[in-house]
C-alpha cells in the first residue's frame, strides 16, 4: 500500500473519511457532539500538515495520518478498508519514518486503545477530559 502525501484537493474527502470513520468507532458521540466537533476537525485537517494518505484504484484518500512533534495526531480508515491493514500500514510508517512514539485515543473507543497497544503502545496517562474540554477521558500511550 504506497503512502502519498494528501493534497489541498484531498480535503472534503479526509473529512469524509474521519466523518464515516467517528461514526463507526466512537459510538459514545452523540450527533449533536460530531456536529460540534466537524468545523474544528476541518480546521484541523487544513492546518495540520504534512498529512498522508492510502489511496484507492481511482486515487481518492480512504485512510489518512497526522503527525505533529513526535505524536500521532490523527489516524483514520474508512469503514469499508478496515481490517486490511491500512492502519497498521500508516502507523508502522508514523513509527518508521516520522519517529511517532505517542498517540492519545479516547478511552471509550476500545477498538482504537487496543489496536495501539497491538503495536506496542503502552498507556502511561489519562486525562478526564479531550483536547476540547468534553468529558470523554482520553488514554496517553507511548512506545517504550
Amino acid at each position: 500500500m504506497p503512502i502519498s502525501p494528501a493534497q489541498a484537493a484531498d480535503l472534503p474527502r479526509l473529512f469524509e473519511v474521519w466523518e464515516s470513520a467517528v461514526r463507526t468507532t466512537h459510538d459514545f458521540l452523540t450527533e449533536e457532539a460530531i456536529a460540534q466537533l466537524a468545523p474544528l476537525v476541518r480546521n484541523l485537517l487544513a492546518d495540520c500538515s504534512p498529512l498522508y494518505c492510502l489511496r484507492d484504484s481511482n486515487g481518492a484518500p480512504y485512510a489518512f495520518l497526522g503527525v505533529a512533534a513526535g505524536t500521532i495526531e490523527m489516524l483514520f480508515v474508512h469503514p469499508e478498508r478496515r481490517g486490511a491493514g491500512a492502519g497498521r500500514t500508516l502507523a508502522e510508517f508514523a513509527i518508521a519514518t516520522l519517529g511517532a512514539r505517542k498517540v492519545d485515543v479516547n478511552e471509550q473507543n476500545g477498538q482504537a486503545a487496543g489496536f495501539y497497544r497491538r503495536l506496542g503502545f503502552e498507556q502511561v496517562g489519562r486525562s478526564a477530559l479531550d483536547p476540547f474540554g468534553n468529558p470523554y477521558p482520553i488514554l496517553h500511550l507511548e512506545l517504550p
